[in-house]
């Protein structure tokens, strides 16, 4: 079977990471993967933030956890020990597609790297908060940005099988299927 349809089928969200730090030129290579998604109009003003800085990852975890109203404690990252969060300039109409196919890129290559990686969501909310919306501006980043997702990233702990696939799920217009 071909690489890539390979890894978009047996690709998993992993919610149980190794500890071990992720090199930075694997998490180099999947944030070019990310820029590669396709983007309305070609526009490509989605943006992504590396985070690496344990204590940074854990102030956006409680923030996460408590915008999700989890109990103190729950670390909604999995314990992570990379955070690539996706963000896109609020007037560009096609924010949360663009958003989204970065995300989905970021997951694949991560997997096709042999790392794992998990879609947390909650962004959009962390980042309308005054704390990060400062945030952002000590970056040097200017405009208004909407949190669109994280991903997750590191060495799976474990790696869960597939569940079956539903079917019923694909409809067929025009000429008979071959």
């Amino acid at each position: 079977m071909n690489e890539v349809l390979t890894a978009l089928k047996t690709r998993r969200s992993i919610r149980k990471f190794r500890s071990d730090p992720v090199p930075q030129a694997l998490l180099d290579e999947i944030m070019e993967a990310g820029l590669y998604a396709a983007s309305g109009m070609d526009r490509q003003k989605t943006i992504i933030l590396c985070l690496t800085d344990p204590d940074v990852i854990a102030r956006l975890s409680r923030a996460n956890a408590q915008i999700a109203g989890y109990k103190e404690g729950t670390d909604p990252f999995y314990g992570a020990p990379a955070v690539l969060v996706v963000l896109s300039p609020k007037e560009v109409p096609t924010a949360l597609y663009d958003g989204s196919l970065v995300l989905g890129n970021l997951m694949t290559a991560a997997h096709a790297l042999g790392l794992g990686s998990c879609w947390i969501h909650r962004a959009y909310e962390e980042f309308k908060q005054p704390v990060w919306q400062e945030f952002l501006r000590q970056l040097g980043l200017k405009g208004d940005y909407i949190g669109i997702g994280h991903c997750v990233i590191g060495y799976p702990d474990e790696h869960p099988e597939a569940s079956p696939r539903r079917s019923g799920r694909i409809f067929y217009v025009g000429k008979e299927k071959r």
